[in-house]
């Protein structure tokens, strides 16, 4: 069968609601990316530090306790999320991990639902990172609703975390005026 220009076979239209990836298309996620003016080392330094994840997880309120092997696979944030007093306490748990380029997790919000999340570095540049992080409902009632307004919803969420997450990278590398 020939295919198009798009991976799809020839003639056929994007399908609804996927997104161009660097191969055919991302279909039901929210793809964000961002350029830190921060080394690769610097940015995987702070996803490294699962105490950090409040500070710039747009949502996440506390960090109750964070697994000594984080960001192993099988290790664990336990957080609690969303505004007192309908906030839910919760954890995400490392599905993948290659040190330094890509970070998978799996975010609890039940009865919610659950999050895949896949965060990607790659060098922008002798002392940049392009980051890109997408995100689609994995579980749970979320998953049932997943429409392109909640593809909005996350992409402006997610872009605000890589802003945030861009913040720690760069102050890591400027030390703190005495």
């Amino acid at each position: 069968m020939r295919k198009g220009r798009t991976g799809h076979p020839a003639g056929t239209a994007r399908p609804r609601g996927c997104t161009r990836g660097a191969v055919g298309y991302i279909c039901g996620m929210a793809v964000t990316r961002h350029v830190i003016r921060a080394p690769v080392a610097d940015v995987y330094a702070v996803l490294a530090d699962g105490w950090t994840y409040s500070d710039w997880v747009v949502g996440t309120a506390h960090i109750r306790d964070v697994d000594p092997h984080w960001p192993e696979p099988g290790a664990r944030i336990y957080h609690k999320a969303g505004p007192w007093p309908l906030s839910i306490r919760d954890s995400t748990v490392v599905v993948a991990c290659v040190p330094g380029s890509r970070l998978v997790l799996r975010p609890r919000l039940w009865p919610l639902g659950e999050a895949e999340v896949s965060i990607a570095l790659e060098p922008d540049g002798p002392a940049g990172t392009r980051v890109t992080m997408a995100e689609e409902f994995a579980a749970g009632p979320l998953r049932w609703v997943q429409t392109k307004l909640n593809d909005l919803a996350l992409h402006r969420r997610n872009a605000e975390s890589l802003r945030r997450l861009g913040d720690f990278a760069v102050r890591r590398r400027v030390p703190a005026a005495r």
